[in-house]
């Protein structure tokens, strides 16, 4: 059952976060939203089965927190069943906004969904390594010429969009990219130069180089269609 705070009035903007034992970065990620809440926006964390403290620590400063089964997709599915808003933001548990840009950032998210059906924000990452700002400007560069959007970007769109196509796919790996393919027809996306700030601890833990060839390794399988279920079998292998 969700733990939910029932004194709300409908929100403009539904903030989806899923998470799995994020015990060590939670509270700060939420924390940075707080002053949202009060801006008519709804917080909605998705644990996949925590075996930290993850759920208590998120609680008190969420509007909602529900227990899914694990998995990216699944959690952001159902934590968009719970949601409000006419507009939905996936942010992953590790990313943040720059302290003190939220509410402008909010504006701009508003502002890019009158005129799109979906879009994402620029992303910065954050962490040891020296390759990070290249890695982060790749990204956004890949993004802004595909018109595909990955969840470290902060993905935003309707909700009628969303509940039109679907939400995300069923499957372990690549739920953003495929969804991306799916929104596209739709509308190209809007991509916000305002950035987000996501960790960049899988390029810390397993090298720069390292990562970034594998994350492009299965970039290309999947576009020669290879399974998301096979490439997130080989992701794990990898790490």
């Amino acid at each position: 059952m969700p733990l939910a705070n029932p004194h709300r009035s409908l929100p403009s903007l539904s903030i989806i976060i899923p998470m799995l034992n994020e015990a060590a970065g939670i509270q700060a990620t939420l924390t940075r939203l707080q002053a949202l809440r009060s801006s008519n926006v709804e917080l909605i964390v998705v644990d996949g089965g925590s075996t930290d403290t993850s759920v208590a620590l998120a609680a008190p400063l969420a509007d909602t927190v529900v227990r899914s089964e694990p998995g990216r997709a699944r959690q952001m599915n159902l934590g968009a069943q719970h949601a409000h808003a006419p507009a939905l933001l996936f942010l992953h548990a590790d990313t943040q906004f720059p302290l003190g840009e939220e509410q402008r950032a909010m504006a701009s998210l508003e502002q890019a969904l009158a005129r799109h059906a979906w879009g994402r924000f620029d992303v910065r990452l954050a962490g040891r390594s020296r390759w990070l700002p290249l890695v982060a400007t790749l990204m956004n560069l890949r993004s802004r010429l595909s018109g595909i959007a990955t969840g470290d970007q902060g993905m935003f769109l309707r909700r009628d969009t969303f509940v039109a196509l679907g939400g995300f796919p069923d499957q372990p790996l690549m739920e953003d990219v495929e969804l991306s393919k799916r929104l596209k027809p739709h509308s190209p996306p809007a991509c916000l130069r305002q950035k987000v700030i996501s960790s960049g601890r899988r390029w810390d833990e397993f090298g720069a180089w390292p990562t970034i060839r594998l994350m492009w390794r299965l970039r290309y399988r999947y576009w020669r269609g290879v399974s998301a279920t096979q490439l997130a079998k080989e992701y794990r292998h990898a790490r």
